[in-house]
């Protein structure tokens, strides 16, 4: 019993870190929608040494503003999906705490789903943001190539998947078990 103690440790940390991640995210979203707004609204108000914050941002990025505004977009589309998939995660970890074991048929089902969704999430959001990236870049003159195909968490999920039949496998060893112990009394 000491690897599933082991077992559950991991799974409360996993749970800890799933749900630092929403709060990341959630935080990553709106520091990007400030920064859309701050540009748009007030780029040109603030003031330092005579130079405007847009200029500084702009020179130090090396971006230019329609970039940052794109850039900022796609920062926003990726923190959702990380968003949803850690709180998948969370709720995958919740679910294997509160029935002891990741070996039942629920759990293996459950890890099954975050590790399809673990792929199909990010990578989704890879292609929605390329494909708007692709028909800004023909419609916004000076948009700068932005590099979006570099994030994308598919090892992840086959490891997941391939982890789901591995919990599968032994909740099917324990229910056998467990007949078997029936059958002997």
């Amino acid at each position: 019993m000491k690897t599933l103690n082991t077992i559950q440790t991991l799974a409360k940390i996993g749970k800890i870190l799933s749900k630092i991640i929403f709060i990341f995210c959630i935080v990553g979203f709106f520091g990007c929608l400030a920064g859309i707004l701050g540009l748009a609204f007030g780029g040109e108000t603030f003031k330092l040494g005579g130079v405007t914050i847009r200029g500084i941002v702009e020179k130090n990025a090396k971006m230019n503003l329609p970039t940052m505004y794109a850039a900022m977009a796609v920062g926003m589309a990726f923190c959702v999906a990380e968003a949803v998939v850690s709180k998948l995660a969370e709720t995958y970890f919740k679910h294997e705490l509160s029935e002891g074991t990741p070996f039942t048929q629920r759990g293996a089902k459950e890890l099954m789903r975050l590790g399809i969704l673990t792929i199909a999430i990010p990578l989704g959001t890879v292609i929605v943001c390329a494909i708007c990236v692709g028909v800004a870049e023909n419609l916004v003159p000076g948009l700068q190539k932005l590099p979006i195909g570099e994030y994308s968490s598919v090892g992840l999920g086959v490891m997941m998947i391939v982890l789901a039949l591995f919990c599968r496998c032994g909740a099917e060893l324990r229910a056998g078990n467990e007949e078997a112990g029936r059958m002997d009394r």
